[in-house]
C-alpha cells in the first residue's frame, strides 16, 4: 500500500495545501508549533495594541481555538504566522458582542470584539478578542483569514 501524504503538497514555510483530513491535522500541529515558537519569543505573551490601546495577552485558549478554526484552510493557516503584527495593528470593528451563550470557551468573557487587520499582499486578517470577566484582560481567542 502506498503512502498517501509522501505526495502531499507543502509551501515554502512546511504549511500542507491540501484539505483531506490528514492535511487538517498537519495544519494544526503546524499551528500548535507556531504559538509554542512565539511563545518562546515572546516570553511575556502579550502584545499591546493600538486599536485598544491595550496588551492582548495569548493563552492557551488562543492556541487551541485558533489552531481548531485556523487549520480548516491553508489561508486562515497562513494568517496566524502574522501574529505578532495582527496582536499590535488590528482594528475593532463595531461595538463589543455578547459572548455566545452556547458555547462554553466563550463564558469566560463578559464582551468580544471582532477585529480586522489588512496584510498587504495577503487580505483581511480576522482577530477575536475576549474581555475576561471580572479582570477586564483582553484574550485573543481566534485568528482566521477573511475568505
Amino acid at each position: 500500500m502506498q503512502d498517501e501524504n509522501k505526495y502531499t503538497e507543502v509551501d515554502k514555510h512546511g504549511i500542507v495545501l491540501g484539505n483531506t483530513p490528514e492535511d487538517f491535522k498537519s495544519r494544526k500541529k503546524f499551528i500548535m508549533d507556531f504559538y509554542a515558537q512565539w511563545i518562546t519569543e515572546n516570553p511575556e505573551r502579550h502584545i499591546f495594541n493600538k486599536s485598544l490601546n491595550s496588551f492582548i495577552e495569548v493563552r492557551y485558549l488562543s492556541m487551541n481555538e485558533t489552531s481548531g478554526h485556523a487549520s480548516l484552510s491553508y489561508k486562515s493557516t497562513l494568517a496566524v504566522t502574522f501574529l505578532t503584527e495582527v496582536l499590535e495593528n488590528a482594528v475593532r470593528k463595531g461595538k463589543p458582542l455578547e459572548p455566545k451563550k452556547d458555547n462554553k470557551k466563550q463564558r469566560r468573557f463578559s464582551k468580544i470584539y471582532i477585529m480586522e487587520y489588512e496584510k498587504t499582499d495577503f487580505g483581511k486578517i480576522k482577530l477575536t478578542v475576549g474581555i475576561l470577566r471580572g479582570s477586564e484582560q483582553k484574550i485573543q481567542y481566534c485568528v482566521t483569514a477573511m475568505e
